[in-house]
């Protein structure tokens, strides 16, 4: 019989999981299924630290609960967080913008997840903290995969997805 070794979750493992992410009152904010993991290299800060200490040490196959205070998940709400942008920076594309809308917007460091406050004509105004600010946040995890990194994952710092070959150019 084949012994089939557990690999912990640890520094330079890639790890795939799927999750589902509650606030406090148990309401779903946010699922991945097995279909679609959350897929990330361990130990290089590209996961939620507190979600990255929990899975520390874990397996394959584990599942496990972790709950967040804000200032460990999305952070604390920010006072006047607010900011004007031009529409067309939205990344999330719809026909027509209303206030309350979550949004992704471009930004020089990356993609950030806004609030919508107030649409114009051609600006919007929004909300800058994350749509979760100040919420306690539990995430339910099942681990799906743990392999070894690569040596390009490795020196890149991230993953090329769950089987090692999404290259990037």
């Amino acid at each position: 019989m084949e012994s089939n070794v557990q690999m912990t979750i640890d520094k330079n493992k890639v790890v795939a999981f799927s999750y589902v992410l509650t606030d406090e009152s148990s309401n779903e904010l946010e699922r991945s299924t097995s279909e679609d993991p959350m897929v990330y290299l361990h130990g290089h800060r590209n996961m939620m630290a507190g979600v990255e200490e929990a899975l520390a040490g874990k397996q394959e196959g584990d599942a496990l609960n972790v709950t967040l205070p804000p200032e460990r998940a999305y952070g604390l709400v920010k006072e006047n967080a607010t900011q004007r942008v031009p529409i067309k920076h939205l990344l999330t594309k719809h026909k027509k913008y209303k206030p309350g809308m979550a949004v992704k917007v471009n930004t020089q460091q990356g993609a950030q997840d806004v609030v919508i406050k107030k649409v114009g004509r051609f600006n919007v105004d929004v909300d800058t903290n994350h749509p979760l600010a100040g919420k306690t946040v539990t995430f339910e995890i099942n681990i799906l995969k743990v392999r070894e990194a690569t040596p390009g994952e490795i020196s890149h710092g991230h993953t090329h997805g769950i089987d090692g070959a999404n290259h990037h150019h």
